[in-house]
């Protein structure tokens, strides 16, 4: 059990712990709004792991009050190098907050997953608490909040855009993606004492300079983004600013990108090339307990460290560049895969812990089925800019041959101490049917037998998010007749080996360009295909999307076409009732909706209710659908061709 591991196998979280250790100070304190968990999951361990892996004394001081007197940030007194500062695994007001802006009522990443222990836009607010306690002691923000708003975003719940971060937080440096590469450098680079004002130039960070200083002098080529001062009088300047921040930001050779906001330019310099397997391995093998720190035992578990426990994280990054979705934003289209031998090495480590069953509950990724997979010709995606490369289709150049995960699952499986290693992260379907992937072998064959046999719990999960084909090609995803496709397949490995696992497809409503009578659509053909669709997500405007940027500005940033989005909450609420056809209280007003577009042929194929179109010539609609009922019981069309349905289906 946790209480059996000596204190010190942890990162110091008190003032005790470090005194115990023999420490009169630290080199680094880091300020996390989660709570400490020592695993590879969670980015607070992994930063700290590389602090202590390059010789440096570090504490954390996990979810600190802000409220009080303010004491947990005094605890360590001040470190000798500097703060490093992130909101934890989620943007605070994500984690804070539903689509509908409703406050969430609990907290994953806090142990008996209570709300409360961190607060909103929490970077902001910790780097300005040290600034005030501080002023001497430089702050560096990362993690996905700080990554994601590196530039002029648009925050969903002020909705207002806001600078860069670094504006409001008055930070002295920025590493966004994931920091291992940069903060190696950092680390290396203090250690030899350069002063800390002089680190302008090190890749995949962010730095503010006075506007009228010189650029740094690099061999980078720099790209002039609209300031933000004019992306707030002009939303086409905002909107045609982010195709670059995308393409940069997922570019081999990348280019430096400036932006002035206020009295200052905003650096932003280009990411690390894609970390190789060493440099993964490495991170994945630092000396983690994989388990909370022991403070916490009275506490309760903690949610999002029960979810993942269990499981094996193989690769990074994801190169479907989704419209709507912020991993490749952070973690960059091109795929960091670890060793097979790195995964078996914590494979064996899982199966060692004291409660663990034999069931592995995850072998995945950003997506589950990218393990592994490269362009053939390395030139070839040096030199790419696009932000997919399975959009609009799947690149010539990328080897999608599955042999190497199929493997390794094989592996997993031979493993005397796992009985089952289930793939709970969600697949790619559209890499797996020949109609959408046409330079398939047959190893995305053998790939969906082995998935389908021996490693879903039950269910898979799938994303097809829509079925509307003008929809799909703004969220950068496949039509949907390739799922119809994945589906037959999936159907018939079930079949072949006596197996009934159903689908489980995810899908969005009120993403931008998507109308009404394409939820209907939707609901008609999920249903069609024997789906009732209970868990549903209302589109989320999280920063550093395409989606997000249509939401705000009403313009897509690659074509500047202008498009429709759905703002209101009544806008939202009507495309959201399409998911729920199969409840009563919804089917009136669903078929309300659709007569009064015309679409007569949806409430027959939703509701299963025929509407006679010569009747509702002589009756045309004017007002309201009544629910009353006349004396004999069934619902009649009123005198003053109000529809009331008699008692027709």
């Amino acid at each position: 059990m946790i209480t059996q591991r000596p204190l010190t196998d942890w990162l110091p979280i008190t003032k005790k712990e470090v005194t115990e250790r023999g420490w009169d100070e630290l080199d680094v304190v880091i300020i996390s709004g989660d709570a400490y968990v020592d695993h590879p999951a969670f980015g607070g361990a992994v930063i700290g792991r590389i602090i202590e892996s390059e010789g440096y004394k570090v504490g954390i001081i996990p979810q600190p009050n802000w409220k009080d007197d303010l004491r947990d940030f005094k605890k360590f007194g001040k470190p000798k190098m500097f703060f490093g500062v992130t909101s934890g695994c989620m943007d605070s007001m994500v984690n804070h907050y539903t689509a509908n802006k409703r406050r969430r009522s609990n907290d994953a990443y806090t142990p008996g997953g209570e709300a409360g222990f961190r607060p909103d836009y929490a970077t902001i607010t910790y780097s300005k608490i040290l600034k005030e306690l501080y002023p001497d002691v430089p702050i560096v923000i990362g993690g996905v909040e700080a990554s994601l708003r590196r530039v002029t975003h648009y925050d969903y719940w002020s909705d207002k855009l806001m600078p860069s971060i670094l504006v409001d937080s008055k930070a002295d440096l920025l590493v966004y993606g994931m920091g291992e590469q940069p903060l190696r450098d950092i680390l290396r680079l203090l250690g030899k004492g350069v002063p800390f004002d002089q680190l302008n130039k090190i890749p995949q960070t962010s730095v503010l300079i006075p506007r009228d200083a010189e650029l740094p002098h690099t061999d980078w080529k720099t790209i002039e983004l609209s300031s933000h001062e004019k992306c707030l009088r002009d939303k086409k300047s905002y909107a045609a600013n982010f195709k670059h921040v995308e393409q940069e930001s997922n570019k081999l050779n990348a280019n430096r990108i400036v932006q002035a906001a206020a009295d200052y330019n905003i650096i932003i310099n280009p990411p690390y090339y894609t970390m190789t397997e060493t440099e993964i391995d490495q991170s994945f093998d630092l000396p983690y307990t994989r388990l909370p720190h022991p403070k916490y035992k009275k506490r309760g578990p903690i949610p999002a460290y029960e979810m993942i426990k269990f499981s094996i994280n193989m690769h990074r990054g994801c190169f479907g560049g989704c419209s709507f979705c912020t991993i490749s934003a952070h973690q960059g289209k091109f795929i960091a895969s670890r060793s097979k031998e790195s995964i078996m090495k914590e494979v064996d480590q899982v199966t060692q812990m004291p409660d663990f069953k034999g069931y592995i509950s995850d072998l995945g990724g950003p997506s589950a089925n990218m393990y592994g997979l490269k362009g053939k010709v390395q030139e070839i995606c040096d030199r790419c800019v696009s932000p997919s490369c399975i959009h609009p289709v799947i690149c010539s150049n990328l080897d999608t041959d599955h042999s190497s995960m199929t493997e390794l699952y094989r592996k997993v499986d031979a493993h005397p101490k796992v009985k089952k290693a289930f793939v709970g992260s969600g697949i790619r379907y559209d890499l797996l049917v020949e109609g959408y992937n046409k330079n398939a072998n047959d190893s995305i064959d053998e790939y969906m037998e082995q998935l389908v046999t021996r490693h879903v719990s039950g269910r898979l999960k799938v994303a097809p998010e829509h079925t509307a084909d003008d929809t799909l090609r703004i969220m950068r995803k496949p039509s949907f007749k390739h799922f119809h496709d994945f589906k037959k397949k999936y159907d018939f490995y079930n079949k072949k080996n006596g197996l009934n696992q159903p689908l489980i497809p995810y899908f969005i409503s009120s993403h931008p360009g998507c109308k009404e009578e394409d939820m209907a659509n939707l609901a008609a053909e999920t249903k069609e295909l024997g789906f009732m669709l209970e868990q549903v997500q209302d589109f989320t405007p999280t920063p550093m999307t395409v989606a997000t940027v249509i939401y705000y500005s009403g313009y897509h940033p690659y074509t500047m076409e202008q498009m429709y989005v759905p703002k209101t909450e009544k806008e939202k609420r009507a495309q959201h009732m399409f998911f729920f056809w199969h409840k009563k209280e919804y089917q009136q007003r669903i078929k309300d909706k659709l007569i009064n577009k015309n679409r007569r042929d949806l409430v027959e194929r939703l509701l299963g209710q025929r509407i006679v179109k010569d009747v509702l010539d002589k009756q045309p609609f004017v007002g309201k659908f009544h629910d009353k009922k006349n004396a004999t019981g069934n619902k009649a069309f009123s005198k003053k061709g109000k529809f009331n349905k008699k008692g027709r289906s």
